[in-house]
């Protein structure tokens, strides 16, 4: 296949790409609760319908994953193409001027919610796979497409896939997450810390028979001011960062507080494993307790995804730098992001390559007034085409 049968044959279906993502962004997924099987439903219907297989796979009531395969000739390893089903919830609505789930068009945007984060994307590559089904291509190895329910709180559905054996000969993967068409090829881990500090209840006129856990909970945030999870600075990502997401403590005016608890988001780069980051921050906590006898706390992870990157010389990211300079006579200059996807789940230690590419804007996720303009949409869709069609292609 040539670029420009590639940009013809996404061209020509546009309409057909709009449509599906409407189809999408109308039907709500929002996390929690879920309940991504509707839109895994529209995605098999699409598949059947276009001579392709589709199995929904059922993971909780209501939640499920969708997977299809354009079988290849056997020339080169599987090629995986992921993305999800479900949204972070709209908000106020009142913050919206289009319906979060009216898929509405305006001005070549599609607007709701999901457009950009990423129901776009996976339109974009389930029609790469019509369309090339519908033109005879068969690729060197199979193409496996997955939509995978519950990324945007414990990623469920791609914990299953991976458990499964989803990845058993599957060669590279790339995944629709909004970048605005760019290459990304490194993305920050996730380390989510919850630290509790206990004391004990008492009269609010009489403290000195308690224990201030929110005091307690003081000496932990000032401990924690300038904690680095590491020195390393990574060439696309940067350095790691903390910041503290949530602060609770006591329940009652005049009642001494018995428990405090903070959160915190580190988003950390490849380097210090993330269970070296955790006991530094236990070793904190125990220079506190060893100077203060009534100070109690303990760290729990609440989430734990590591940092995954892919060399910018290895072979799927310099194909994806050909098509795209072949599709726009563009160069896709590597890039890294702040944000995790499922790759971190997909793909422990890194041992499959993998690169983000997406026709969403990384800003306007999670965002009112969400949308994916249809321009980056088709683009999208012709770029996954010929990225098939060149796959298992020597560098």
């Amino acid at each position: 296949m040539t670029p420009e049968e590639a940009r013809r044959l996404a061209q020509e279906a546009s309409d057909e790409i709009r449509a599906l993502t409407q189809a999408l962004i109308r039907t709500p997924s929002p996390n929690p609760p879920g309940r991504e099987q509707a839109v895994a439903e529209v995605l098999k219907e699409k598949f059947l319908a276009a001579g392709l297989s589709a199995e929904l796979v059922s993971l909780e009531e209501g939640r499920a994953n969708v997977i299809s395969r354009l079988p290849g000739r056997g020339q080169a390893p599987a090629l995986l193409y992921a993305g999800h089903l479900d949204t972070v919830p709209p908000g106020e609505t009142a913050a919206w001027t289009h319906d979060p789930y009216g898929g509405e068009l305006s001005d070549g945007r599609l607007y709701g919610r999901g457009a950009s984060d990423m129901k776009g994307g996976v339109a974009a590559q389930a029609m790469a796979a019509v369309l090339a089904r519908r033109a005879g291509l068969t690729p060197a190895g199979d193409l496996i497409f997955v939509a995978t329910c519950g990324e945007e709180t414990d990623s469920l559905g791609a914990h299953a896939f991976r458990h499964a054996g989803g990845l058993d000969g599957v060669g590279g993967v790339v995944i629709a997450e909004p970048s605005a068409n760019e290459l990304f090829i490194a993305e920050k881990g996730a380390l989510w810390l919850e630290v509790t500090t206990y004391g004990r209840t008492a009269h609010g006129s009489m403290p000195h028979l308690g224990i201030n856990a929110v005091w307690k909970m003081h000496k932990v945030l000032s401990a924690l001011a300038d904690f680095q999870p590491s020195e390393e600075r990574h060439p696309l990502l940067g350095r790691a960062t903390v910041s503290l997401g949530t602060l609770n403590g006591g329940f009652k005016t005049n009642v001494v507080p018995d428990r405090a608890t903070a959160t915190f988001d580190m988003r950390t780069v490849p380097g210090r494993p993330h269970a070296e980051i955790v006991a530094l921050v236990q070793e904190r906590l125990d220079r506190l307790a060893a100077a203060d006898p009534e100070f109690k706390a303990e760290v729990k992870v609440i989430k734990d995804l590591p940092s995954v990157a892919t060399a910018a010389d290895e072979p799927i990211v310099r194909l994806a730098r050909r098509v795209g300079h072949d599709l726009w006579d563009r160069d896709l200059l590597p890039q890294g992001v702040n944000y995790y996807t499922d790759a971190a789940v997909l793909l422990p230690e890194g041992k499959i390559p993998f690169f983000i590419f997406g026709p969403g804007q990384p800003a306007l996720a999670h965002q009112p007034e969400e949308y994916v303009e249809i321009e980056k949409l088709v683009e999208a869709t012709a770029f996954f085409l010929l990225f098939l069609a060149r796959w298992g292609e020597r560098a």
